[in-house]
């Protein structure tokens, strides 16, 4: 049909734009027509289709080996390439607006690249048509995504249209569902989407199912809904009539959720569910629950301490405001040996327990020695060595690292230490009944010892 215009227009002189013009317009008037009026009296589509009739869909999983998720959607002429990224909390869109939302975990972007319909513009900044059908995908999915306790990761999905004929952004939320299940995001339930249209005349109408871009264009209405099996999760109607009476809405929703169900079963039929593990090369983050009050143990002065621990383990670690700690690695043994040097920075010291720490302080009556970043005790001379000792510095000097038992924790949070229980082989119980015998016996000595010098002194006098 265009290319009769072009032949018909080709014979007017090229300066009468005008009547160019209004050939133009009179072939679109004539063509709207002649397509409305095949859809309501005979239920013909220009693809010849039935009102119902989904097009033709096929599906696959897994296109990128590289990225840690990826589902091609292909709906007639229209198809979709969604990649998945995982990324670890630090990864989260940070929000500067009136919204109360600070921070987005879960990130939509659609790409409607001039390829996509046939043209060969300039690729330029995202476009508000872009903005808003990445807005409407985005929407379609964020509930069905896990929580940030069952799945404390960021996720950010791409979707790249490669060719468009109809209601490419439904297309993307089919596609990201691809995507999502084939990262093994645990999604509460596959999502699916559609876009119905409407020709109406006076009284008459007709409901479209999977509309082209030429039935959006002649048409009267674009009316997207995308949902799982328990329900809708986003709509979005554009209309170029008054208004459209609820019964109309009404079964243009039955019949959306109709063909959602047939989308999903062709989703489903190239994959299940979520896989059951992430990709290998996909960040895994494991989470610790530490104290507040001990998150500054943690980061340490100027960020020393979690730096350290960074680059020893090779680790990411972000520490939130409640005391969740993510660890984020690609191998389960950096995973391993960071969580550890986390617990043992904020665990608590328990009497019984035995830990290596160093001598950061040396009294003439023992030493102090740091079982933990801010956490020190206290090995009373006696408690140094199996033999007795003379002078502390005969067992250990600053610096040194020793093994000791903690045997008392008091009421103001002092803690006592024992050496010699470990080098025994004591148990806890043993180690803290050895520990108060030698305290009363000092206690009974200082006693003796003061009143033999109080006699002396009575006696002198």
């Amino acid at each position: 049909m265009k290319a009769l215009v072009a032949e018909i227009t080709a014979e007017v002189p090229s300066d009468d734009v005008t009547l160019i013009s209004n050939i133009k317009t009179a072939y679109e008037a004539a063509y709207k027509k002649v397509v409305r009026s095949r859809i309501l009296d005979q239920g013909l589509r220009p693809d010849g289709r039935s009102l119902d009739e989904v097009r033709d869909i096929w599906c696959m999983v897994g296109v990128s080996p590289r990225a840690h998720g990826s589902g091609l959607f292909t709906r007639g002429e229209t198809q979709v390439l969604t990649l998945a990224t995982v990324g670890t909390p630090r990864d989260a869109q940070s929000l500067d607006n009136l919204t109360p939302e600070e921070e987005k975990r879960y990130i939509h972007h659609y790409n409607f690249p001039p390829f996509s319909t046939g043209e060969t513009r300039f690729l330029r900044g995202a476009s508000r048509r872009e903005i808003g059908h990445g807005a409407l995908a985005e929407r379609a999915l964020r509930n069905v995504i896990p929580s940030e306790v069952d799945f404390p990761y960021t996720l950010r999905l791409v979707s790249e249209v490669l060719s468009s004929n109809g209601s490419s952004s439904m297309a993307s939320v089919c596609g990201s569902t691809l995507a999502l299940m084939d990262t093994g995001v645990p999604i509460q339930d596959p999502v699916a989407g559609v876009a119905m249209g409407l020709i109406k005349e006076e009284d008459r109408y007709a409901i479209l199912t999977d509309i082209l871009g030429l039935e959006d264009h002649l048409g009267d209405m674009d009316f997207k809904v995308a949902g799982t099996d328990k329900g809708i999760t986003a709509l979005q109607m554009d209309i170029k009539i008054t208004g459209i009476p609820s019964e109309i809405m009404t079964e243009a929703l039955q019949k959306a959720k109709i063909a959602r169900k047939y989308i999903m079963g062709k989703i489903l039929e190239v994959i299940s569910g979520p896989r059951p593990e992430l990709k290998p090369h996909v960040p895994r983050i494991t989470t610790v629950q530490i104290p507040v009050d001990k998150i500054g143990a943690v980061i340490g002065p100027g960020g020393k301490v979690i730096r350290s621990i960074q680059e020893e383990t090779g680790a990411t670690i972000d520490i939130g405001e409640d005391g969740i700690v993510f660890i984020a690695t690609v191998d389960g043994e950096s995973a391993r040996i960071a969580r550890m040097r986390i617990e043992m920075l904020t665990e608590t010291p328990e009497v019984g327990r035995i830990y290596t720490g160093k001598v950061v302080g040396m009294k003439n009556f023992g030493v102090f020695v740091e079982l933990m970043p801010g956490t020190d005790g206290m090995v009373h001379i006696s408690q140094l060595d199996t033999s007795r000792v003379n002078q502390v510095e005969d067992v250990v000097n600053m610096g040194d690292e020793i093994t000791v038992m903690v045997t008392e924790i008091d009421s103001n949070g002092k803690i006592r230490l024992s050496r010699r229980a470990v080098l025994e082989g004591w148990s806890a119980e043993e180690a803290v009944r050895q520990d108060k015998s030698s305290q009363n016996k000092r206690r009974r000595t200082g006693s003796y010892n003061r009143n033999r010098r109080d006699s002396r002194h009575r006696s002198d006098r």
